[in-house]
């Protein structure tokens, strides 16, 4: 049987925001840009805000950056490593997909 498996850039952001969700110490995701900010206000926020993911042209390499909120009072270095495990686990286990950088950005705190 031949054929081929091609996952689309969103699915593997939802992938990604479904995972970073699920680590003690996240608040939540930032907007990653002013359309994800709009999306917001506009009450349509995503499972992949806060994700955005890079491809190398000509390649099939993957980067990953995500913008998260911390809770108040977590080691968000600490957090931020486990995101980072979590996330490169789940991708490369359920896309098959390794990812060549996952960058984790803390640009906000909030009390949990």
């Amino acid at each position: 049987m031949t054929g081929s498996i091609n996952i689309s850039e969103a699915a593997l952001a939802s992938l990604i925001g479904l995972t970073a969700h699920e680590i003690p110490g996240v608040v939540g995701m930032a907007p990653a840009n002013l359309k994800e900010g709009i999306s917001r206000v506009l009450g349509r926020a995503n499972v992949s805000d806060g994700v955005v993911i890079g491809r190398e042209k000509g390649s099939d390499t993957y980067t990953a950056d995500l913008y998260i909120v911390a809770a108040y009072g977590v080691s968000i270095p600490t957090v931020a490593r486990n995101i980072v495990e979590r996330v490169e686990h789940t991708v490369k286990n359920l896309a098959g997909i390794e990812l060549s950088a996952t960058r984790v950005h803390a640009v906000g705190v909030q009390r949990a």
